[in-house]
């Protein structure tokens, strides 16, 4: 698979791709594509099938729109907080191809750059310094200053575009699916470095890591149990369990505290975990080979550590028959909960004060509160219906 690289100074001009206000209003109502996140979670985007949408979570606001002549996109991939959004088009009619990256400047109003490859696009990957483009068998990383193809990484077959990145200055991490069902591979760029992690016996479904780098959640497509890792020596640190039945995983999310865990599937419930893994914090290293002794420690005695105010996931009253029983009576349950529809995919993440923003491919948008003393059933303070507002920017 070969890869196409350009910088277009024509290829879309403002006044080819943005439609005019009155034209836009008179087209029929836009159809959801796809939501996504950025990094930090304070934002996300929204593909439609007549261009892209960025939404604010805290308040709760759209920030800006884009409505398109030619179709919407698949991928709107944010950068933070900033006018850099990467683009691959897809939905009803859409005539932007699937097959090709967009790197948007909303500041100009143009595209910048493009990726052109030889077959669909399953994910595009930001961070400050990196592009990264996933195929369903091959994972292609370029500098984002100059465009230069630095890696290329072969997977197996991954129809989900599972990848995720580190996002600290000092740490360069990519995780995605390795060769063999069931296998991680974790590529710590900074130390020229490769761990594979034997993480599930079946297929990997959903995958995230801390924004360090150095901790990884995991899911299999079984979807009962998810399981934390150390990146750089691959030490399982904690597994818990969603729950018995087989289920597809939409999201994982780990708490910026790294104290916590979101997931959410088909089940219709987001399920909030309580992480028994030692926190280091961002100060007690300054860069990656730091970072590596910081971890060879910590691997070393992996007693979990937890605030006193925080509880811990609930257990069967039968786990003293460990061993005895089937697995599930051993394991450790979610802490908290909140339910949402069965019929539509949702995606969670961490907000400010023990709160967790959820996202649905319905277009809603739910804040809802956990209580880290006691658990139990989530508080809903905000309920939206983000394609249906009228308050536009």
């Amino acid at each position: 698979m070969s890869s196409t690289v350009s910088n277009p100074q024509g290829i879309l001009q403002p006044g080819s791709f943005l439609l005019p206000e009155s034209e836009s209003m008179k087209k029929e109502e836009a159809e959801l594509v796809s939501v996504c996140w950025n990094q930090d979670s304070s934002c996300f985007a929204a593909g439609t099938s007549h261009g892209f949408r960025i939404y604010n979570c805290e308040p709760f606001k759209e920030t800006f729109r884009r409505e398109l002549k030619d179709g919407g996109f698949k991928i709107v991939e944010m950068l933070f907080r900033s006018n850099i959004l990467a683009l691959v088009g897809g939905g009803p009619n859409s005539q932007y191809p699937s097959s090709k990256v967009l790197i948007w400047d909303d500041h100009q109003s143009r595209c910048i750059s493009e990726f052109a490859f030889r077959s669909e696009i399953r994910a595009v990957k930001l961070r400050r310094d990196r592009i990264v483009v996933v195929l369903e068998h091959k994972i292609y990383v370029y500098n984002f200053m100059d465009l230069r193809l630095l890696h290329q990484i072969e997977t197996q077959a991954n129809p989900r575009g599972l990848c995720c990145l580190s996002h600290h200055s000092n740490t360069s991490v990519l995780a995605c699916p390795g060769l063999h069902r069931g296998e991680i591979r974790v590529e710590h760029f900074g130390l020229n470095m490769v761990q594979i992690i034997n993480a599930h016996d079946s297929s990997i479904a959903c995958m995230t890591l801390t924004l360090d780098g150095l901790l990884l959640a995991t899911a299999s497509t079984k979807g009962t149990l998810i399981r934390i890792f150390n990146t750089m020596d691959g030490t399982r640190l904690q597994e818990v369990r969603r729950g018995v039945d087989r289920a597809d995983i939409y999201s994982i999310a780990l708490s910026p505290n790294v104290q916590w865990l979101a997931v959410s599937s088909d089940k219709g419930t987001v399920h909030i975990f309580s992480l028994r893994v030692r926190v280091v914090g961002e100060d007690s290293y300054s860069t990656e080979n730091g970072a590596l002794l910081t971890q060879q420690n910590y691997s070393n005695s992996l007693q979990g550590l937890v605030s006193p105010t925080i509880g811990t996931n609930p257990g069967s009253s039968l786990s003293f028959m460990r061993g005895v029983l089937p697995k599930y009576f051993s394991s450790e349950w979610s802490y908290a909960q909140f339910h949402v529809s069965e019929v539509t995919q949702f995606f969670a993440a961490f907000g400010s004060n023990n709160t967790v923003a959820i996202i649905g491919m319905d277009g809603s948008f739910y804040r809802c509160s956990f209580d880290p003393v006691n658990g139990g059933e989530m508080g809903q303070l905000e309920y939206i219906h983000f394609m249906k507002m009228d308050n536009r920017p």
